[in-house]
């Protein structure tokens, strides 16, 4: 267990009558880039707090590099949440400073390059900004931590097409063969050339979970054209 970044074992997590997650099971080794694919409602997000440690699982257990998440995985972990976490009252460098005390494996220079490439002012305050724009800076602040697992919820949602390469290239540049990028996406399209592996959820439950060489060798197809067959969709959600 402890050679993987992360294990799922019977995972599942129940809301009153919905089963959101049910009876996963699965390891990832280190230096994965892996997509987490679903419709809306699939499980997706639950999944990502399940690991990050802000929801508790009905049943099962999952462990972050052999530990169950807690105040030590909170150190391993970088989280990018589905929604906005920002106080919007802050200047962009008052972000950088609370991260940097906040967590010892944060590297200030490193966002700052991030943030001169964005062009974004670190004077700059957050009511300023478009939700583009902020969406931007809470991914600089999750990948200049130099964690073992990153848990990306929709990193692009909010991003318009120009800046997308750049911002597969931001994860792609940021992590190493010592961590694992898990993100949750609809924009399969896009991310499919940077993917190793692609979990496919279908409410709650693991649809397929193949690396991307194997998708396309077994069913000679990618994989945005193969979540569009599982899930019967015209177009990816």
């Amino acid at each position: 267990m402890e050679n993987n970044i992360l294990t799922c074992q019977g995972l599942s997590k129940q809301y009153s009558m919905k089963k959101a997650l049910d009876n996963v099971t699965l390891t990832l080794p280190a230096g994965r880039m892996v997509g987490l694919l679903g419709p809306n409602g699939s499980g997706k997000t639950t999944f990502l707090k399940l690991i990050a440690g802000f929801l508790t699982p009905s049943t099962g257990e999952v462990y972050v590099c052999g530990k169950k998440p807690g105040v030590e995985t909170k150190r391993l972990v970088s989280y990018l949440p589905d929604r906005l976490a920002l106080d919007r009252y802050e200047r962009v460098f008052q972000l950088l400073q609370m991260y940097e005390d906040f967590f010892d494996d944060f590297d200030a220079q490193k966002a700052i390059l991030m943030l001169e490439d964005l062009k974004i002012e670190p004077n700059m305050r957050l009511s300023a900004m478009s939700k583009g724009m902020l969406e931007k800076v809470q991914l600089i602040l999750t990948m200049s931590r130099n964690a073992k697992l990153y848990l990306l919820d929709e990193p692009l949602g909010g991003v318009d097409p120009a800046a997308r390469d750049y911002i597969l290239n931001t994860i792609l540049r940021n992590y190493n063969e010592n961590s694992t990028v898990i993100f949750s996406t609809h924009l399969i399209s896009d991310v499919e050339k940077i993917l190793d592996d692609a979990i496919l959820l279908k409410e709650g439950k693991v649809e397929m979970f193949k690396s991307v060489d194997d998708i396309r060798t077994e069913y000679g197809k990618s994989v945005d054209e193969l979540f569009r067959e599982v899930f019967q969709c015209s177009q990816s959600y």
